[in-house]
């Protein structure tokens, strides 16, 4: 009989500790800016929130030289304000949501553009263009509430790409993790990619990608040659 294997879960960093923070899954919002869904073709009406999963173990350190992803010709970025759930549960009140909250921080939802673009065009799932490989990068937790405003960008290469402020989100974080638990009971671990502004792109291979929210130390990652 072949061993079980015997497997850990991914892990992020906390700011100022030596702990880490367990993931248990990661959900991501799509199109809540709306400059971004406009630019995506969408109506940014306060159109109900969708949702779609990246797996635990996509993260992606700060600081991370990643190799570029393999069957896309065009890789775009997203910077967003990332939750961490340090309780959950189903059909949660918005008044309630913000005390699920475990920290917060900056990550990138990257995208194989190319992939994602077909599968909508087929009706097919978009897993493969949003799931895969170090498609999620995140900086360290900070303990504690999001801001509900504050700048939020990403530079690559030093050029400014995208420029937004947290304000301006469809749905806040609250709504977010109401509407969420109405699908699925959420838990301890869950991560919320919570959508990004404006202005998302490609990136190449050597590219170096920064992305801030006021308040955090900046997330930074490149790309191999």
């Amino acid at each position: 009989m072949h061993a079980i294997p015997k497997l850990s879960p991914a892990t992020i960093a906390i700011e100022g500790s030596q702990e880490r923070f367990p993931i248990r899954r990661i959900f991501c919002v799509g199109q809540n800016y709306a400059d971004h869904a406009r630019e995506m073709g969408s109506d940014p009406d306060r159109a109900p929130p969708f949702f779609f999963s990246k797996p635990s173990d996509a993260v992606a350190a700060n600081g991370s030289r990643l190799p570029f992803p393999p069957l896309t010709s065009d890789l775009h970025h997203e910077a967003e304000l990332v939750v961490a759930l340090g309780s959950g549960g189903a059909k949660i009140g918005a008044e309630q949501a913000s005390a699920a909250i475990w920290g917060w921080t900056v990550g990138l939802d990257l995208t194989r553009r190319d992939l994602q673009s077909e599968a909508k065009k087929a009706g097919r799932p978009w897993d493969m263009a949003k799931g895969f490989d170090d498609s999620a990068p995140v900086g360290d937790l900070r303990p504690g509430l999001p801001p509900s405003s504050g700048a939020i960008s990403l530079a690559v290469n030093g050029e400014l790409r995208q420029s937004g402020d947290l304000s301006q989100m469809i749905w806040s974080v609250p709504e977010i993790i109401a509407n969420l638990s109405t699908y699925v009971a959420l838990a301890p671990g869950d991560l919320i990619f919570t959508g990004t502004p404006a202005g998302v792109g490609p990136i190449g291979r050597g590219d170096r990608l920064v992305a801030s929210i006021a308040g955090l130390p900046p997330l930074e990652i490149s790309f191999e040659d």
